[in-house]
């Protein structure tokens, strides 16, 4: 187990290094910015991947009886990989913080300190709050407060993590300057269905499947949990919502940007000519 655990809290660090020094060889005119918010990217896919296949695993093991049914991954999963990624990832995000702020030329950003953490404590604040809950909220239920019960919903809590790869590739995109390719739009797409059936509806479809387990309807399960598990799930899905209010208001606005990029195109030009004529 102790092999296990380690290898989780070396695997995330080492290929974040490692990214680190392919990368700027293979994309020569990139910025540590740039570099850094990739390789950070990438690794978050390839955790997500590990949770989602652990998730799939899980749930799909826990179908008899939703309550009591039993698989190792969700307990260990979060002990090997989850608890490491957590930790490692906040890191990770400062490094990206610092190093973009950094080449748009902020004075205080020429060197680590307590101001630049601070600084990305700040205007990260959500992300850093979601991190630390996992770990002193999620890891505790996980291990001591559950009484062995529930490893069904564990398995779902990891299916959220299905949306990450498509956050990542779209950010990555970006970062090619491929924002205009049918891929990134078709990424798109896939990024909202994904966040929403995976981080907000998948919520009511637990209480829906608990109220199915104990014979209620859905609308009591509420009253059937304990307040802490409500409280737990609401602090959970609350961020959830906004962060998906804000995708929806940055594809709209990458929509109506591609709308005015095809009304003033030299195409668009000369069909409207032709028309006027």
């Amino acid at each position: 187990m102790l092999q296990v655990l380690a290898g989780g809290v070396v695997l995330f660090p080492g290929l974040f290094f490692v990214l680190r020094r392919i990368l700027p060889s293979v994309f020569k005119q990139w910025t540590d910015a740039d570099v850094v918010l990739v390789s950070e990217r990438l690794v978050s896919s390839i955790h997500a991947v590990l949770a989602t296949t652990a998730g799939v695993i899980v749930v799909s093991s826990c179908q008899g009886n939703v309550i009591n049914d039993r698989h190792w991954l969700a307990t260990y999963f979060v002990i090997w990989y989850g608890v490491p990624y957590m930790t490692y990832d906040i890191y990770a995000m400062y490094l990206s913080h610092y190093y973009r702020f950094q080449v748009k030329g902020h004075e205080e950003y020429k060197q680590h300190s307590l101001k630049t953490v601070n600084s990305f404590v700040r205007r990260e604040c959500l992300l850093v709050l979601h991190h630390i809950a996992l770990l002193t909220i999620l890891l505790p239920v996980t291990l001591f407060f559950r009484k062995d019960q529930g490893d069904f919903f564990i398995g779902c809590l990891f299916l959220t993590e299905l949306s990450t790869p498509f956050v990542s590739l779209g950010k990555i995109l970006i970062q090619l300057s491929l924002q205009d390719c049918w891929l990134h739009k078709a990424n798109g797409f896939m990024v909202l269905l994904t966040f929403f059936m995976c981080r907000i509806a998948l919520f009511p479809y637990m209480y829906w499947v608990y109220g199915r387990h104990y014979g209620i309807p859905m609308y009591n399960v509420p009253f059937h949990l304990p307040l802490s598990t409500n409280l737990g799930n609401s602090c959970i899905l609350a961020p959830q919502i906004y962060w998906f209010v804000l995708l929806c208001r940055k594809g709209y606005r990458l929509y109506q940007r591609s709308r005015c990029r095809q009304d003033t195109s030299p195409t668009s030009a000369v069909t409207d000519n032709a028309k006027g004529e």
